[in-house]
């Protein structure tokens, strides 16, 4: 099955999990297939373009499925602090 074309992403866009609606980072750089995307207490990561799976409106929509288990848990840590009173 052929990938769907994704839309330009600019540095600044800002990244959410699929189904999220907090966004756990901000891009930094875009490389060829590859974000860098600074997370909140992880700094800044690589993420794979083959794990974006929409741009839109300023907000780059990644399946987390298919990142490294410790990328998954950084980006579920990354506002955890602030819900601490």
């Amino acid at each position: 099955m052929a990938r769907k074309k994704l839309a330009p992403i600019e540095v600044g866009y800002q990244a959410f999990a699929v189904g999220s609606e907090e966004e756990f980072g901000a891009v930094r750089s875009v490389e060829e297939g590859l974000l860098l995307v600074y997370i909140e207490d992880k700094g800044d990561t690589v993420i794979p373009l083959s794990a974006v799976v929409e741009v839109i409106e300023g907000k780059v929509i990644v399946d987390i499925s298919k990142l490294e288990p410790e990328l998954r848990e950084a980006i579920a840590a990354a506002h955890r602090d602030e819900d601490y009173p």
